[in-house]
């Protein structure tokens, strides 16, 4: 059984109805501090206020993951603290819709930027980080373009194809040292308030069964954390009952 004391930290928080705050909720319910890194100030300390009413603790941070010195900077603060980092999530999930002849070189740079450099910038501190604990779970959340292109999303699919493969080697290269990498396929659409804003219609023609439930997911984030070392997942998919697949 995994240990349930120190820090946690969860990067691309958002919205209260989002998956980046579900899983920062869920951790500190586990008792770890969580560190939680967006772009947003206000976004972020109504979360940390959230936590800290159930009695947990939450450090903010507001930074941009593309840039080294921002990401740098985050970990300058999650060292200060001096904890165990249990577990990790990359949970960034930018996107913007266009057919590939629409798609301009600053759109596709972008969500690679914030896709999957921003990965390999977590990614390059969070494992030297567990390599040297002999432990941690580290996540990164990918969605159905990781694993398909389908227009308009093109250049988001080749984005996060690229992430899963980052998880890919890094697994490869440091499960045997102790750190449980693992890549989530979020296959459908989450009910939450991107989707709620964005497509209210979709969302009410799908109805709650026929959408991802945030805390069930982080559930299950939880669950793969728990896995003894014998039986480690690396990917798995997640999606409601009756999305076509």
């Amino acid at each position: 059984m995994i240990s349930q004391s120190g820090s946690a930290m969860v990067v691309g928080v958002g919205p209260e109805r989002g998956l980046g705050a579900a899983l920062a909720m869920c951790f500190a319910e586990k008792g770890l501090h969580v560190f939680m890194i967006g772009r947003s100030e206000e976004k972020l300390n109504n979360i940390v206020k959230l936590i800290q009413e159930t009695g947990r603790s939450a450090t903010a941070i507001v930074a941009d993951v593309t840039d080294e010195q921002d990401v740098g900077r985050c970990f300058d603060v999650l060292r200060e603290r001096g904890d165990i980092i249990q577990v990790a999530a990359y949970n960034v999930d930018s996107n913007i819709p266009a057919p590939f002849l629409q798609t301009d070189v600053t759109t596709f740079t972008t969500l690679w930027q914030q896709n999957c450099l921003g990965a390999f910038l977590f990614a390059k501190e969070i494992v030297a980080i567990m390599q040297a604990q002999q432990q941690g779970t580290v996540f990164f959340t990918g969605a159905t373009g990781s694993l398909r292109a389908k227009p308009p999303f093109t250049a988001f699919a080749s984005a996060k194809a690229g992430m899963r493969a980052l998880a890919q080697g890094l697994a490869r290269e440091f499960s045997p040292l102790g750190v449980h990498v693992v890549h989530t396929v979020i296959d459908g659409v989450i009910d939450g308030d991107r989707a709620r804003n964005q497509f209210p219609e979709y969302v009410e023609a799908k109805g709650q069964e026929g959408l991802l439930q945030l805390e069930a997911i982080a559930q299950t984030y939880w669950a793969i954390h728990q896995q003894p070392r014998c039986a480690w997942t690396h990917e798995l998919d997640l999606r409601p009952f009756k999305e076509p697949f």
